[in-house]
């Protein structure tokens, strides 16, 4: 069930244009990210949706009733600050309960809902403690308990994470990730990092320059992106620029590319085509000879560069462990063509 539909929405600011009829609904219960570069206009929609920015043009329903005819304090909806705000001066305990007291609940039903979402946080035994005596990921915590104990209908989350090191955020991402499905909450998150929205996101909609380029579930999002920037945005991606014939997409200087070609596809066009690193393999009967130029390794796999003449970027392969191929070496690559996708 939808909750919440954007409709045309166009916001500008002078000659800048942040938000050029923006569309696209969100459903009830699911965790739904907002991905882009800087300035690509999400974090503007954020900032609608909280009712801090009013749009040029164009709706915003919640569960069809309008959602911009409610100032900020009145609708259902909660913001969790990238900074998380906390009070200094209160513990962790009167930093949750303080937007209940705002709304003057009594005093036994506070006790009651503070304590249950310090118990949904697992920060039971901190209640008396102050911001300044928490970990990062603790006071993280405690602004995301802050903004559930409302009990808001959605929740927006600006960068959450950003502030936190790479341990603690990959830590945090599941107990995110843990407690959206514990509390029922829809949460709209806000990021300009992949992998954060490829392991919290039930969908993820991609901004660029102020429009949505794809909305889609990470897997079909990655395996199957719709457009040019998609594909280069979301993960690594070899992009080959290209003519489309019947057998796959020639190349000019390199040949005859490998790909499903649809029955119903305008041969001749100019077309470009998408190979992911992990989908092309070292093989002696390649569509692709290079040589390569740097291997990098980072654990469980190793990143190796080959320069293919023809090719005006380094063609990126990933490999299982230690890399195969030393630098220097003369390779060739081939793929399955249902590993590669065609962009038009």
């Amino acid at each position: 069930m939808t909750l919440v539909s954007v409709r045309g929405v166009t916001r500008r600011f002078g000659e800048v244009t942040a938000l050029d009829d923006v569309s696209l609904d969100i459903e009830q219960g699911e965790f739904f990210a907002l991905l882009g570069p800087s300035g690509c206009g999400k974090t503007t929609l954020l900032r609608i949706l909280a009712g801090f920015e009013r749009p040029d043009s164009g709706e915003v329903l919640l569960d069809g009733a309008d959602l911009l005819a409610l100032p900020p304090h009145r609708r259902p909806v909660n913001l969790m600050f990238q900074s998380y705000a906390l009070f200094p001066h209160l513990s962790v305990e009167k930093n949750i309960a303080y937007g209940l007291e705002r709304e003057r609940l009594a005093k036994a039903e506070i006790r009651e809902r503070v304590a249950e979402v310090l118990e949904t946080i697992g920060l039971g035994g901190a209640a008396r403690r102050r911001p300044d005596q928490l970990s990062g990921g603790q006071r993280q915590r405690v602004a995301l308990a802050r903004a559930i104990v409302k009990r808001p209908r959605l929740l927006l989350l600006d960068e959450p994470l950003s502030a936190l090191d790479k341990k603690v955020r990959a830590e945090m991402q599941l107990e995110l990730k843990r407690l959206q499905h514990e509390v029922g909450i829809t949460f709209v998150v806000v990021t300009h990092d992949q992998e954060e929205a490829m392991s919290l996101a039930d969908r993820i909609a991609v901004l660029h320059g102020g429009g949505v380029e794809q909305v889609d579930p990470p897997v079909a999002l990655y395996e199957r992106p719709r457009t040019r920037f998609t594909a280069d945005f979301v993960g690594a991606n070899n992009l080959f620029h290209g003519t489309l014939r019947a057998q796959g997409v020639e190349v000019a200087g390199v040949g005859l590319l490998p790909c499903d070609v649809p029955a119903d596809a305008a041969l001749g066009t100019a077309v470009d085509l998408a190979v992911r690193p992990e989908n092309i393999a070292f093989t002696d009967a390649g569509v692709l000879r290079g040589t390569v130029l740097d291997t990098s390794f980072y654990g469980g796999q190793s990143r190796v560069s080959i320069a293919v003449p023809g090719v005006a970027q380094p063609v990126e392969v990933t490999a299982a462990g230690a890399s195969p191929v030393a630098q220097g070496a003369e390779v060739q690559l081939g793929w399955s063509p249902a590993h590669a996708v065609l962009l038009p």
